[in-house]
C-alpha cells in the first residue's frame, strides 16, 4: 500500500501543478466556433473570435474546409495546424494566445489568458482520503457482439463509440461494469457518474484512466478519479458519462468538486 499511496500523492502534486500553470484549463477565456471564409479575431465584440483585450482587429482566420490560414493585421500570413493530429499551432499576443481545435467536423478557436493566475490564484482541488479498497482488479471481459454506445458531450452532441470490452468488477458483493470511451496503447479512459456526483463530486461525472489491460485483467484505481476539464471551464468539450456508466453506489475516493467549478 505504501507504494500506491506515494504514487497517489505524487499524482496529486503533479495535477495541482498542471492546473496552476499558465496553460491550464483555468486560463481559457473563450471558445468560438468558426465559419467557412473569414473569421475576425480581436477585442471588437462583433468579431467571430473575441479577445478579452487588445486591438479591435488583431487579424482574421480564413477557413476553407479543414485548412486554416491566419492573416494578422500586421505581419505575414501563415497556415495553422489544428489539434486533429497533435499539438495545434498557437498564436500569441502578449499574455493572450489562441489555437484551433477540430471536433467532429467542426472547427473552433480557444482563447487563453496565460496571466490568469495573477488575477485569481488557484487554491487546488481537494480529494477524498486515499483508500486501498478502491484499487480494484477487474475482468476485461469481451462483448459479443461489440456494442455501439452514444457518448454525449457538454456541447449537446453525441458521438457513437464502438466498444469491444468492458471492465467488470464487484462492489459490496454486487457486480458492476464500466464501458471505456477510449482504448489505446497508452491505456484506457472511462467516464463515469456515481452516487456522489452533483453532491460531493462534479455533477457531470469524473474521468478514470487505467493502464493498458494485461492477461484479461485491468486495474481500476478509483483513487485517481479526477474532474474533467469542463469542471474548470465552460470552454471545454468534455465527453459525459454514457448511461451505461452511471454507477448506483458512492465512489468516495478521488477528486472532489472544484470550489469554483462550472
Amino acid at each position: 500500500m505504501a507504494d500506491e499511496l506515494a504514487r497517489w500523492q505524487f499524482w496529486r502534486a503533479a495535477r495541482a501543478q498542471a492546473l496552476a500553470a499558465p496553460d491550464s484549463w483555468l486560463g481559457l477565456t473563450g471558445l468560438f466556433w468558426l465559419e467557412e471564409g473569414a473569421n475576425a479575431v480581436g477585442a471588437d465584440p462583433a468579431a467571430t473570435v473575441v479577445l478579452p483585450d487588445g486591438p479591435a482587429r488583431l487579424g482574421k482566420l480564413d477557413c476553407a474546409g479543414a485548412t486554416i490560414v491566419w492573416r494578422p493585421a500586421a505581419g505575414e500570413a501563415g497556415p495553422l495546424r489544428t489539434d486533429a493530429d497533435g499539438a495545434p499551432t498557437v498564436v500569441e499576443h502578449g499574455a493572450l494566445a489562441f489555437f484551433v481545435i477540430a471536433r467532429d467536423g467542426r472547427l473552433a478557436a480557444r482563447v487563453r489568458d496565460r496571466g490568469w493566475a495573477a488575477k485569481r490564484p488557484f487554491a487546488g482541488v481537494d480529494c477524498f482520503p486515499y483508500d486501498p479498497v478502491w484499487r480494484i482488479e477487474a475482468e476485461w471481459r469481451p462483448l459479443d457482439p461489440p456494442q455501439t454506445m452514444d457518448v454525449p458531450d457538454v456541447t449537446g452532441d453525441a458521438k457513437p463509440v464502438c466498444v469491444e470490452r468492458q471492465a467488470v468488477f464487484r462492489v459490496g458483493g454486487a457486480e458492476a461494469a464500466l464501458l471505456p470511451v477510449r482504448v489505446g496503447d497508452a491505456g484506457v479512459l472511462f467516464v463515469f457518474r456515481d452516487a456522489t456526483s452533483g453532491r460531493q463530486t462534479y455533477g457531470a461525472g469524473r474521468f478514470l484512466e487505467a493502464a493498458a489491460p494485461a492477461g484479461g485483467r485491468i486495474v481500476l484505481d478509483f483513487n485517481f478519479a479526477c474532474n474533467p476539464p469542463c469542471a474548470f471551464t465552460p470552454f471545454a468539450t468534455c465527453p459525459l458519462p454514457p448511461p451505461e456508466n452511471w454507477l448506483p453506489f458512492a465512489v468516495e475516493v478521488g477528486e472532489l468538486r472544484h470550489a469554483d467549478g462550472h
